[in-house]
């Protein structure tokens, strides 16, 4: 199912942030999301914007009975995890994006128009508020303490900078759905929960992945000097150390997406001399293409999301042919039940919006269910998989588990049994 539009939230600018050869891969989003990876998986804390901050908010009116009716708690009290549930029967959920922001409102629309396709699919005692946020931390902290006063729920902010400043200034007085992973080094407030999208835990999941298939097997790791690279690589390096396995790690010289030659022929004899069993690549399909045309295509290959190069019209990708890699099932299952019913934006290709587009299909799904089941822990397959969030000392959590498919070129992805998250 594909609409033209929802509400012009998807900017066609989108595919501007395509590769050029490399022809496969994604470009940087803004620093605060996503330091080149799909989704913001690896931002620093300050934001890459130059818009002027935005004018504090008018003070929020006292929350009234009228527009108040679901009072709902993300922990039990000593009642048990009962929600109240006032005269109407509605719960108020704001979600709260910086939609006008020139560095974050291409991905703050692709979330929103998400959000609002799962709000219409399952809008039955639900009521969306959207609520435009500034670009700085300082904006976001006025806004959120408004839409905390005035709804049940907050879904936002997107940005990691300001996840961390409503953390920072203990402003979370409701229940929060964060968008985006904060870097900080203290326990998350107990009312907040992470949905956000993750590289490591990917990287992770590749880790296992791999292990199943070479229980012996010695890994050689390939990265760049990328931030997003580095974390990808340390922790899937880290995983599989743990899972008692070997490995060892090449950082190749990357420049704008294209791999040193030198390198690659450095990289091939060393191979030659001495072969490990697979191969992890923390690295962008671009990068990745051009190291399988280098070394040839025998050698197991495992990847993450950032390898996908996508299912464009006319793509042949022969270089990337039985690359494993898991991604959201939006991306590499869309032919899935669990996937159709939710429209497809058709005014982007990039694979960087339609994942924040089903970041937001399911960050709405767990705050609905949150109203619903307030306190308890739940399971939903969701589009950007297997979501699992339970409450662990005090605090709330959220595992993902993505799909995994190998790549077939000219076919798409041949989804592994077993690996599937949805419907399982």
């Amino acid at each position: 199912m594909r609409i033209k539009s929802l509400n012009g939230v998807i900017a066609t600018a989108a595919t501007g942030l395509m590769l050029g050869l490399a022809g496969c891969g994604s470009t940087p989003l803004p620093p605060d999301l996503g330091c080149g990876v799909p989704g913001g998986l690896c931002a620093p804390l300050e934001p890459n914007t130059s818009a002027r901050p935005a004018e504090p908010p008018p003070p929020a009116p006292a929350p009234s009975s009228e527009t108040r009716t679901v009072p709902v708690e993300l922990y039990p009290d000593e009642r048990g995890p009962q929600a109240q549930t006032g005269p109407s029967g509605t719960a108020r959920i704001a979600l709260l994006l910086p939609l006008e922001s020139p560095g974050l409102g291409q991905a703050a629309q692709a979330v929103r128009a998400g959000f609002l396709a799962g709000h219409e699919r399952d809008r039955a005692g639900i009521e969306v508020n959207v609520i435009a946020s500034g670009d700085s931390p300082e904006s976001t902290l006025q806004t959120y303490a408004r839409a905390a006063a005035e709804n049940d729920i907050v879904v936002g902010p997107l940005a990691r900078s300001s996840v961390a400043a409503i953390i920072a200034a203990n402003a979370v007085t409701k229940p929060t759905v964060a968008l985006n992973h904060p870097q900080i080094d203290r326990p998350l407030p107990p009312q907040l929960l992470v949905v956000g999208l993750s590289l490591e835990e990917e990287a992770r999941q590749v880790a296992d992945w791999a292990a199943q298939e070479h229980p012996s097997g010695r890994a050689l790791v390939l990265g760049g000097k990328a931030a997003w690279q580095q974390r990808a690589a340390g922790a899937f390096s880290a995983r599989w150390t743990r899972l008692g396995h070997n490995n060892a790690a090449v950082e190749l010289p990357i420049q704008d997406g294209y791999v040193d030659a030198n390198a690659l022929s450095e990289l091939r004899s060393r191979l030659e001399i001495d072969r490990p069993e697979l191969l992890f690549a923390a690295l962008d399909a671009g990068a990745l293409r051009q190291v399988r045309s280098a070394l040839g295509t025998s050698l197991p290959t495992y990847a993450i999301s950032a390898a996908n190069p996508g299912r464009a019209p006319g793509l042949s990708v022969p270089e990337l042919d039985g690359v494993r890699l898991v991604d959201l099932p939006w991306t590499i299952q869309p032919d899935h039940p669990g996937v159709m019913v939710y429209p497809r934006p058709v005014d982007t290709d990039s694979l960087d919006m339609q994942r924040l587009y089903a970041l937001g299909i399911d960050a709405f799904q767990v705050a609905r269910t949150l109203v619903q089941r307030p306190g308890a822990g739940f399971e939903i397959d969701g589009v950007t998989g297997r979501l699992s969030v339970r409450r662990d000392n005090g605090a709330w959590t959220l595992r993902r588990d993505e799909a995994a498919a190998v790549y077939r070129d000219g076919i798409g992805y041949e989804a592994v049994t077993g690996k599937s998250t949805i419907g399982q």
